[in-house]
């Protein structure tokens, strides 16, 4: 049987994941690339041979996304699978309608093709979109159940650095963090957990991973990146949905796929959100997804310290993937700036280096200022545009402490946020009786 030559589009996430379950053993596909956008500085390398089994002695090329139809034309390419996420159901229709007119197929796998089984209880927390509040949920999820049981944390992967050494990551300490040499997004996702006393594991290897992680642990759960869905089968599927994006539910690939499947449908944000679009939300969980439990929360702020930021000149720092692909325009930050009556001011024309890219290549950010670390010379860039900056305080709503990657000129007040913690507590309750 001839096989079938294959090109996975990626962001160095679900497209590793994809090829490590579905493809690198599978007699029937040769992968003869992956593509890769969304992130800086990820395309030009290789998937390495190490990881890539008995097909692949020379590892897998990965070029920009721009040159996929010269790529399924030079490499004579039957089907291309999309393998990335957090993007618009019309973005990913022309993606497939360029492959199409290039003259290969399209596809979409399913979560039944790529989703691994766990010997121990399963809590998937995924979302309609970026930024929606994965992340204070899985603490509150955390917090519940670490009182009397041990649970671990697996993320959704960020392996942007050597993908030989990112196979399985372990995190349990600050040190870690610099040991893995791990960029802003990472820490964005690990540092709140590992202060709560949590244990983390990352990497590409998601098999690898889930076996480790299953050693130490009584529950997994898995906390999803983007909008993607479960690499991990869950016995509870929780989705945050956001109001402040109403209609983005049904209009996200693979957001919606979380909305449909979910157990639980977390609306988030209630306390920013008009009527309008909270009924929005609600409407649509009870036309796409009858069986999903309704839970509405607010997003708690907590400022940070004893600086009165009242009439202060600010300038706004927050979560760079929820502005840039999850296409927010501010985040907790500007809450609180707002709540605290700071004089706002526009970060843009401070922008250095890289971080001016950045504002080219999302040209509708406005006066926040993303907090953008995929390198060290980024981080430098994001540390020469704040101290330019001529303002009196930075508000950080990014969910990590800046001030430990950079040298700030000026006073750094930290703005932290959860989720309300009871209403989520009969759902796990519920899960605890039936599977701890």
């Amino acid at each position: 049987m001839k096989r079938k030559n294959i090109l996975i589009l990626g962001a160095a996430g679900r497209d590793f994941h994809n090829f490590n379950v579905y493809f690198r053993n599978n007699p029937g596909y040769d992968v003869k690339a992956f593509t890769a956008t969304q992130i800086p500085d990820i395309a030009g390398r290789k998937y390495p041979a190490k990881l890539s089994g008995k097909f692949y002695k020379k590892g897998i090329p990965i070029y920009p996304e721009e040159k996929m139809e010269e790529l399924i034309r030079k490499l004579k390419i039957d089907e291309v699978f999309f393998s990335y996420s957090d993007v618009s159901h019309i973005y990913v229709m022309h993606l497939a309608s360029r492959s199409q007119s290039a003259g290969a197929s399209f596809v979409l796998l399913g979560p039944d093709a790529t989703m691994i089984k766990s010997k121990k209880p399963v809590i998937a927390v995924c979302a309609v979109r970026t930024g929606a509040g994965k992340s204070p949920t899985s603490q509150a999820i955390t917090k519940y159940f670490s009182k009397k049981y041990k649970i671990v944390v697996v993320r959704h992967p960020m392996p942007y650095g050597d993908l030989e050494k990112q196979e399985v990551q372990r995190f349990s300490s600050y040190k870690d963090l610099d040991k893995h040499n791990c960029t802003i997004e990472e820490r964005e996702e690990y540092e709140s957990h590992i202060a709560n006393g949590i244990v983390v594991y990352a990497g590409v290897d998601y098999e690898k991973i889930l076996r480790q992680a299953e050693k130490e642990a009584d529950i997994i759960l898995f906390d999803g990146g983007n909008n993607d869905f479960p690499f991990y089968k869950p016995d509870l599927h929780i989705t945050v949905a956001d109001p402040l994006r109403a209609g983005h539910e049904i209009n996200y690939y693979p957001g919606e796929t979380n909305f449909r499947m979910a157990d639980v449908i977390l609306i988030n944000k209630i306390n920013s959100a008009t009527k309008e679009q909270i009924a929005t939300v609600e409407e649509n969980s009870k036309i796409f997804n009858k069986k999903a439990k309704i839970i509405r929360t607010k997003m708690l702020l907590d400022v940070s310290g004893d600086i009165d930021i009242k009439g202060r000149r600010a300038i706004i720092v927050e979560d760079g993937p929820t502005l840039t692909h999850g296409e927010m325009n501010y985040g907790a930050g500007f809450v609180a700036s707002k709540n605290g009556g700071a004089k706002i001011i526009d970060a843009k024309p401070f922008a250095k280096g890289t971080i001016a890219d950045v504002y080219k290549k999302y040209s509708r950010l406005k006066t926040i200022l993303p907090a953008m670390g995929y390198s060290k010379r980024q981080i430098k860039d994001l540390e020469n545009t704040i101290n330019s900056a001529r303002c009196d305080i930075v508000i950080n709503g990014s969910p990590i402490d800046i001030s430990k990657l950079i040298k700030s000129n000026k006073p750094i007040v930290r703005v932290k946020y959860r989720i309300e913690e009871n209403k989520i507590k009969s759902v796990l309750a519920s899960f605890e009786r039936k599977f701890l």
